[in-house]
């Protein structure tokens, strides 16, 4: 990705530590919370390798269109998934296809900026899903009073506010990525 190389690096550092967690969370004891953590440890990992800064290692190009083809089939997974839980598998297909954006779009510029021709409409529509997801995720972790008798904590792989955390993160992560094309 475009940009200093310090927020570059703070980016990989967000987008592996949520994938890291992300692979916990496939040792929970609840089938939905594995599958998910599957699909956000890949998101994660791939958010992470991408957002390198190109002065440190710059790929070969066949890479760009290695990952393209990587996460169009992580969307076409996401879309045959929409079939049972659209409202979730729907913000993965939308994450996987800003990911093949900003592939193809790395694999055109061949490491350099686009240049003065503006923000393209894909990005700046990716860029407002993104804005106004992390909004959302946002708001969703405000805490709520904790019910008498609940039972005892969960384990951490099945911590409904760490994986809601997780994913604002990454889509931060998303809205700085978009904003660095």
């Amino acid at each position: 990705m475009h940009g200093p190389a310090s927020s570059g690096w703070l980016l990989v550092a967000l987008c592996a530590a949520t994938g890291a967690y992300c692979l916990l969370r496939m040792r929970s004891g609840v089938e939905e919370q594995r599958r998910a953590a599957g699909g956000e440890a890949l998101m994660g990992f791939g958010m992470a390798a991408m957002a390198v800064p190109a002065a440190v290692f710059t790929p070969p190009s066949w890479v760009w269109s290695a990952y393209a083809l990587l996460f169009g089939a992580v969307g076409l997974h996401a879309l045959w998934a929409a079939r049972a839980r659209p409202r979730h598998h729907l913000h993965h297909l939308v994450e996987a296809a800003a990911m093949v954006h900003m592939s193809v779009a790395m694999a055109g510029s061949s490491g350099h900026r686009h240049g003065g021709s503006g923000l393209p409409l894909l990005t700046g529509l990716l860029l407002l899903y993104f804005c106004a997801y992390v909004l959302v995720a946002g708001v969703r972790l405000i805490p709520v009073p904790a019910v008498a008798g609940a039972g005892p904590a969960p384990g951490w792989g099945d911590r409904p506010e760490v994986a809601r955390a997780c994913r604002l993160s990454m889509g931060m992560a998303m809205v700085a990525m978009l904003l660095m094309m």
